[in-house]
């Protein structure tokens, strides 16, 4: 079993995957390689330059698999809520996890299967989120949402950055206990 399944490698997933799995947590993260920041020229994220998408979604999949993540390349194509885990379930699989986050952007589809809660997107051309509490958590006990689906900003720093808050969010609360995450420069 693992600790946290995240659905969806974008900016939002492959953060939430890098602080999970840096964590030490058991990590998968699962992607069908459909993500909008697939078509992005980006040029107005905080600390790099400018790049393309594609590479800024390769360099968040390798940042977490660096640190332990399993990246799998597949389509998610429901969620199954039992009493001790939620059964995420693949074309070809199913992986249990104690924690799910979706990150999928802005495919909502996983909502109606499992019962999550939406309403309307505020984001143009958005037009159903997932409807989170201020941590990410939906309705459904151990589902979370970051990114795009649960509100934000479709910006590649902004969906980033919910991802990682979101699994710091997650990996407190199997640590019972505020998770915080900070590297030192080494002399």
């Amino acid at each position: 079993m693992y600790d946290i399944a995240i659905i969806g490698a974008g900016p939002a997933g492959a953060s939430a995957a890098l602080i999970a799995a840096k964590a030490g947590k058991k990590t998968v993260l699962l992607d069908y390689d459909k993500s909008m920041t697939k078509r992005a020229w980006i040029e107005n994220h905080y600390g790099i330059m400018e790049i393309t998408g594609p590479e800024l979604i390769e360099i968040g999949k390798k940042q977490a698999e660096k640190f332990g993540a399993e990246v799998m390349a597949t389509n998610v194509i429901n969620l199954n809520k039992t009493d001790s885990s939620i059964h995420v379930e693949t074309e070809d699989t199913t992986y249990e996890a104690k924690h799910v986050i979706v990150a999928t952007g802005v495919a909502a589809n996983l909502a109606e299967g499992v019962g999550i809660k939406t309403k309307d997107g505020t984001e143009p051309r958005i037009k159903t989120i997932f409807d989170v509490d201020a941590k990410g958590k939906t309705n459904i006990e151990g589902i979370w949402a970051c990114g795009t689906i649960a509100g934000v900003s479709v910006h590649t720093i902004i969906t980033a950055g919910d991802g990682a808050k979101v699994a710091i969010n997650v990996v407190s609360e199997l640590n019972g206990e505020r998770y915080v995450d900070h590297d030192v420069l080494k002399s």
